[in-house]
């Protein structure tokens, strides 16, 4: 299986961003598995965004307070975080994969805020 994330960019403080995944090759789509949102800061472990499973459950974990919205599209194998009122700290590489990750990770896209 094949990820490649997208949409990433620098924004300002306050800004959004759309995140969108595309998951392609053989067993992609096999079991609708749980898909999830990890970011990676510098000198950090990388940590859960945000899961969806196949049934549109959604769980934030450590990011309760409603700035992100995770959200799937299983006939087109791809999966979205939409972010809001971005702050500095969350400038990150954003990566896709199911939950647990089991795929071979992508390359993410990166996501600066600027103050």
């Amino acid at each position: 299986v094949q990820l490649v994330e997208s949409g990433g960019g620098l924004v300002y403080s306050g800004e959004s961003l759309r995140l969108s995944c595309k998951a392609s090759g053989s067993g992609s789509a096999d079991a609708l598995y749980t898909m999830a949102w990890y970011r990676e800061q510098p000198g950090r472990q990388p940590i859960l965004v945000a899961s969806i499973t196949a049934g549109g459950t959604t769980d934030y974990r450590d990011f309760p307070e409603g700035r992100f919205t995770i959200s799937r599209d299983n006939a087109k194998n791809a999966a979205y975080l939409q972010m809001n009122n971005l702050k500095p700290d969350d400038t990150a590489v954003y990566y896709c994969n199911t939950y647990p990750p089991i795929w071979i990770w992508g390359e993410g896209t990166r996501v600066t805020v600027s103050s």
